[in-house]
């Protein structure tokens, strides 16, 4: 989300119009641009439930400010961040993201019931209030109907990419390895993603698979995991306790994510619920395979020729093995399969998307900017 907002902010910009922020932290590029006004909003005493309770009363009021000022301009939230009835730009539907904290402290439990429980009424509020909605991908825009919603007023914009963000070369491939402290001769698979209490993002799948793996006397392979989190100490806890240190590599959080993959020869992704998936995308863009859900927003987009690398049912173990075993023993083959998908996905850049976008709220084919002001509460 915040990719596609700042990338959504410099098209702005780029294009003349004066942008104003409302966010809890914004890029430095754009705070020192002369096109954008920043507003920030600080998260009470570190709360981030707090937080998004200011960041809805500033964007409001922001809003206001601007729009009787000049009545034309636009505002543009993200979910129920912010209850403003304009643009409405879907990056996940809380109603389709179930709780997964079996395991989980019982305070946490509580806050996270309560947490979803407000996100849902809150994004549910939004999208009505909502003039145009737009949503991720196809799937995100199938569960925005199954509120009631209607599909006039959706349009669907895939998350643009990075287009220079090619396949490491066999000497980026050694010094990222280098970098990170791993195994030069050994396949390195990574994991990319937050290690919550709650286990959304299936590293407890992927866990239960690579145990058993590491018991096969043939599997050779490391795995490196890119991702903080209150769950991260328990994660360490059962590596230890399985006697598995020297086969993981837990980075914790680790922004040069561009580093990690180069240093990757495959990405895993069992999510249970992921709107889109930019960390599959960014693989993919940087030559590495990835076996990944079949429910993430981004295996819509996979041709046929790879969609028995997709999960069908995340939560099997014993397909994540099977598949795991069969990237291992045909390395090379994955990787040519997936060239031609990598040069698609670097074709449509985060200009591309940001383009559609406007050209989508604006109703026209190609982008129309008569607007001189925009408002993004993000």
């Amino acid at each position: 989300m915040d990719k596609a907002n700042l990338a959504l902010a410099e098209f702005l910009v780029a294009q003349g119009i004066h942008v104003h922020l409302v966010a809890h932290s914004v890029d430095p590029i754009l705070v020192q641009h002369p096109r954008v006004t920043v507003h920030a909003v600080a998260r009470p005493l570190g709360s981030v439930v707090l937080g998004e309770w200011e960041l809805d009363r500033r964007g409001r009021n922001v809003a206001a400010a601007i729009l009787s000022e000049n009545p034309n301009a636009r505002v543009l939230v993200n979910g129920g961040n912010c209850l403003l009835g304009d643009i409405n730009w879907v990056h996940c539907v809380h109603h389709a993201w179930r709780t997964v904290d079996q395991g989980a402290p019982g305070w946490f439990k509580v806050k996270n019931a309560l947490s979803k429980r407000i996100a849902r009424r809150r994004e549910l509020r939004a999208f009505k209030r909502a003039r145009r909605i737009i949503a991720n991908s196809e799937s995100t825009a199938r569960e925005l109907m199954k509120l009631g919603l209607g599909e006039e007023k959706i349009s669907t914009i895939y998350l643009g990419g990075e287009s220079e963000w090619n396949p490491a070369t066999p000497g980026e491939k050694v010094e990222a390895r280098n970098a990170l402290s791993l195994s030069a001769g050994r396949p390195i698979v990574a994991f990319v993603g937050a290690l919550s209490f709650d286990n959304n993002k299936g590293f407890d799948i992927l866990w239960q698979a690579w145990k058993r793996l590491c018991s096969m006397e043939n599997w050779d392979a490391n795995l490196v995991v890119a991702g903080a989190g209150s769950g991260l100490k328990r994660w360490n806890a059962e590596a230890a306790a399985a006697g598995l240190t020297a086969r993981v590599h837990f980075l914790g959080h680790t922004p040069d994510i561009y580093t990690v993959l180069a240093a990757a020869d495959l990405l895993v992704s069992p999510v249970r619920y992921e709107a889109y998936g930019l960390n599959i995308q960014e693989a993919i863009c940087r030559g590495v395979p990835v076996i990944a859900s079949a429910c993430a927003g981004i295996a819509e987009r996979y041709p046929a020729n790879l969609r028995s690398t997709l999960l069908g049912h995340p939560e099997d173990s014993g397909d994540l093995i099977s598949k795991f075993l069969d990237w291992r023993s045909e390395m090379s083959t994955w990787n040519k399969r997936f060239q031609p998908f990598a040069t698609a996905l670097r074709a449509y850049s985060w200009h591309d998307m940001a383009a559609s976008l406007v050209a989508a709220v604006e109703g026209t084919t190609t982008p129309r900017f008569e607007r001189p002001c925009e408002a993004i509460a993000s």
